[in-house]
């Protein structure tokens, strides 16, 4: 490839990247230059706004177009699929969101932006994905607690700083929650996603499954109470029965796995 054009086209993509920053090449008449700078950042942002909405809503029209700009400016995505673009964006955020503030001199986000961006990311990532869990009526012989579980394939289990999941224009928190937010993030069988706040516990007991997928209620029960031993066992089993049962009806475990 002649070295010129190689040139021009690195010229190109950088102007439409960032109008502002780089010049607009040579020889090119302003009018179509103009329709491909907004094609690439009326896209991008309208992606990221609609992926990030409570982001958004925390930010002025100015602040919230310096940041996409950018982002379109400084990383490089991997995927040219716009419905990757969100991922790409939480990549911006953990590596170099920092570095342009510092860059830019302007204020720095709020401490719990990614949080927030990883949990929204979540519940997008959860719309789109393609996994359908199977969903057989638990048998009437057994209970949960002698049935084989397994956590579905749709039910993220995050643990945040930050009560993320209630965090808007008119509640942005100034510091850390005082104790680990514990959240369920899951796509139910009629195509919902929701989210369920849970204690500690069974965010391990959630854990335990992810890692022994197949186990008894009783055996993952039990297995918590053994890391628990300030609680009478017999509590940790009964209160966890009904925990079962809760996460069951949510479909966030499963009995079949297929």
């Amino acid at each position: 490839m002649n070295t010129n054009f190689r040139q021009s086209q690195r010229d190109f993509a950088a102007h439409l990247r960032h109008p502002d920053k780089y010049p607009a090449p040579a020889g090119i008449e302003d009018r179509r230059l103009q329709i491909y700078r907004d094609l690439i950042y009326r896209n991008i942002e309208g992606f990221i706004s609609s992926a990030f909405p409570v982001m958004r809503s925390l930010y002025d029209d100015v602040a919230w177009q310096q940041l996409v700009r950018d982002f379109v400016d400084r990383h490089r995505c991997a995927t040219p699929y716009f419905l990757q673009i969100s991922a790409e964006f939480i990549d911006y955020l953990e590596s170099e969101r920092h570095s342009a503030c510092a860059d830019t001199g302007g204020p720095a986000d709020p401490p719990f932006m990614l949080e927030l961006a990883r949990y929204e990311w979540a519940e997008l990532a959860l719309f789109v994905a393609e996994d359908v869990p199977p969903r057989e009526p638990l048998d009437a012989s057994r209970s949960l607690l002698d049935s084989a579980l397994w956590l579905s394939p749709l039910a993220w289990s995050m643990i945040f700083s930050y009560p993320v999941h209630e965090i808007g224009p008119g509640n942005v928190p100034s510091a850390p929650a005082a104790t680990p937010v514990c959240l369920v993030v899951y796509r139910n069988r009629h195509e919902q996603v929701n989210f369920l706040e849970i204690n500690p516990v069974t965010a391990r007991l959630l854990e335990l499954l992810e890692q022994t997928g197949g186990a008894s209620g009783r055996n993952l029960l039990n297995n918590v109470a053994a890391e628990m031993p300030q609680i009478e066992p017999q509590r940790v089993l009964d209160g966890g029965a009904q925990t079962l049962v809760q996460l069951y009806n949510l479909d966030i475990i499963l009995t079949d796995h297929r």
